[in-house]
């Protein structure tokens, strides 16, 4: 699942962008999930957030997404794209892999590229960088859990945003995906882009910040 196309951001300096967030309230059939919270990242840094099942992970990031209503509070990103969303500005990897099974790994890359408004010209190199370039012509139905996760996982290579949103990004991965992941973040990282994950388990990332959940957040 991903955010409204929309238009697709001019190039800014990724470096002076902050993603801040202001006394955020959530609230989903009639309860709190989280209220008051309040954070920011900047270009280069990635926030982990964490808490037990329930306590609003995976709802933060779908608010991010603009797939969650804000009850109240303010999310901005400064330095971005004046005309577009935080969520035009970003990509969403949720716990679904959006991916059709009559197409083949490469098709559904090239849909979501020109979706998402970039060039399908880079689908070979993200598929090269998650390891599936032999399977480019397969039919996605035929891929493994963890095959399906490195396809969606393509994506963020296969278009240039600057904010990536990550539900639980090494669900399904072995090991060595893992580490090709944690590559692609770095990477991200080092370019002045921003990055909040949620997860239950270590990234390879090098000393990120964390953002733990607790009850109503």
């Amino acid at each position: 699942m991903a955010p409204a196309a929309g238009r697709r951001p001019r190039t800014v300096p990724v470096r002076l962008m902050q993603l801040s967030a202001d006394k955020l309230t959530c609230i989903r059939g009639g309860r709190v999930v989280f209220a008051g919270l309040s954070f920011a990242v900047a270009g280069g840094e990635a926030l982990v957030v964490t808490g037990r099942n329930g306590a609003g992970k995976s709802s933060l990031l779908r608010m991010i997404a603009g797939l969650v209503r804000i009850a109240d509070g303010r999310l901005t990103l400064d330095g971005g794209e004046a005309e577009a969303t935080v969520a035009e500005q970003a990509h969403y990897l949720g716990h679904h892999d959006a991916l059709k099974a009559s197409l083949s790994v490469s098709e559904n890359l090239v849909f979501w590229a020109e979706f998402l408004g970039g060039d399908r010209a880079k689908v070979p190199a993200a598929l090269e960088a998650v390891g599936l370039a032999p399977l480019a012509g397969l039919p996605a139905g035929y891929l493994s859990a963890g095959q399906r996760r490195r396809l969606s996982i393509a994506r963020l290579a296969a278009v240039a945003r600057p904010l990536w949103l990550l539900d639980e990004p090494t669900s399904a991965l072995d090991v060595q995906s893992q580490e090709r992941l944690a590559g692609l973040m770095q990477a991200h990282l080092s370019g002045g882009g921003m990055i909040v994950a949620a997860t239950h388990g270590p990234l390879g990332l090098a000393a990120p910040r964390e953002l733990r959940l607790g009850a109503a957040g």
